[in-house]
């Protein structure tokens, strides 16, 4: 049962979605409601209806009618998939694979079938091996695309605005321009505390430019440094008291944000680059660009990269074998460039024909040359297990007003201690 040419399986690829289930062990041989058929229990990390869901699920759809023995169920994101995740963990029950959203070799590896010896392991794209393998050259994900980020911005906004996207690597000119977006009636930020990862995300990008290397690293052997969450707190209250967030972040939903940026209603959202493809389906005509992250200590700008969407297999399922001839069928490379181009990101691959759309020009701008400094994701490099939780309360809390700096500060030191402790 191995996986052949798929092209003629993808016609009509964004079309087929599969159906999502709650995030519970479904995995097992003959089931009878299937006529027997194996069925792969595949945990997305995905809402449901975004692109790269749906383009999983093609992808899924199209296995099954090469392989009719097999029925791969890609179950949506939950209201909470790490912590489910954890759970399963804990429990000994996991499913046939996984997406491990960023941490494969951190967190997940005990738990992973090693894929170094499978057939296409040696196109793993090298720009990954710091973050993806372990000393002894093991990893343990199929990433399916590189994750580089930046901040997504509308490019009409921009224009009509007066600013340069390409200048706005030193943060005071960044400050310049939210205010000149502000002056020309266009919300400058938008993010949300309804789906409350957006949050998050703002303080994880500015996190890396808030500490440099050196007390990065005290940070990641334990020692808290208050002046980084300082500057980083301190810069969010000095964006939220100017007005320049959405003034419906608490019910704003991802959905409601690419629609903004797409339509010209806002001008920057700090998030992966998949939000411009959502953007893009929402107003097809969007003009949409991301820029690198202006660092708020002064160093150099930067853009935040690492393992993007990747699936491992659990190393003790008892459907392995077919779960790794699931991957090996996401790793052929017109498979992988469909996703990667739905996705809106570099294929995790090397030499996969990805059409970027858009972005295009933001990546030949800002990614291919390498001159601008990758930096991994701040909180998966330097944080204790379970601060990102801490990092979307404290920043929801300075967007609303409800939380000052200073008790920020405090909230992180605390709890950042505390599951330092615990690690």
């Amino acid at each position: 049962m191995k996986s052949g040419s798929t092209k003629r399986a993808l016609a009509g690829f964004a079309g087929l979605a599969a159906a999502a289930v709650a995030l519970s062990g479904c995995s097992g041989s003959g089931d009878p409601g299937d006529g027997g058929k194996i069925t792969l229990e595949v945990q997305s990390a995905m809402a449901e209806g975004t692109p790269r869901y749906e383009a999983l699920s093609a992808l899924a759809k199209a296995y099954e009618d090469e392989n009719s023995d097999v029925k791969v169920d890609v179950v949506a994101m939950g209201s909470d998939y790490e912590g489910d995740m954890k759970v399963r963990m804990g429990s000994g029950d996991l499913p046939d694979i996984w997406a491990t959203h960023g941490w494969s070799l951190l967190r997940y590896s005990e738990f992973l079938e090693p894929l170094d010896g499978q057939p296409w392991a040696d196109k793993l794209n090298p720009v990954l091996d710091t973050t993806m393998k372990n000393d002894d050259g093991e990893f343990f994900a199929l990433p399916l695309t590189t994750d580089v980020a930046g901040i997504l911005y509308n490019k009409t906004v921009l224009e009509e605005a007066g600013v340069d996207p390409a200048s706005l690597g030193d943060i005071g000119a960044f400050d310049e321009a939210l205010a000149k977006v502000k002056d020309a009636g266009v919300v400058p930020i938008s993010s949300s505390g309804k789906d409350d990862w957006f949050a998050g995300n703002v303080a994880d990008w500015l996190g890396s430019g808030s500490y440099d290397e050196g007390q990065s690293k005290k940070l990641a052997d334990g020692e808290f440094i208050d002046s980084g969450f300082e500057a980083l707190f301190g810069k969010l209250d000095e964006w939220a008291k100017a007005g320049y967030f959405n003034p419906d972040f608490s019910s704003a939903t991802s959905d409601d944000i690419a629609t903004a940026l797409g339509q010209g209603k806002t001008a920057f959202v700090m998030i992966q680059n998949s939000l411009a493809l959502s953007a893009t389906q929402f107003v097809p005509d969007a003009q949409l660009g991301f820029i690198p992250v202006p660092a708020i200590n002064g160093d150099p700008e930067y853009l935040i990269g690492g393992e993007g969407v990747a699936l491992g297999a659990w190393r003790d399922g008892e459907n392995k074998e077919e779960a790794l001839d699931f991957l090996a069928f996401l790793a052929e490379p017109e498979n992988i460039g469909e996703f990667a181009s739905e996705d809106g990101n570099p294929a995790g691959l090397t030499d996969i024909d990805v059409d970027l759309g858009d972005l295009s020009d933001s990546y030949e701008q800002f990614f291919t040359p390498g001159e601008v400094r990758m930096v991994p994701y701040f909180d998966r490099a330097y944080l204790p297990n379970g601060m990102w939780n801490t990092l979307i309360s404290t920043t929801g809390g300075i967007i609303t007003g409800q939380t000052t700096v200073d008790s920020a500060v405090k909230q992180t030191k605390a709890e950042f201690g505390t599951l330092y402790g615990q690690q």
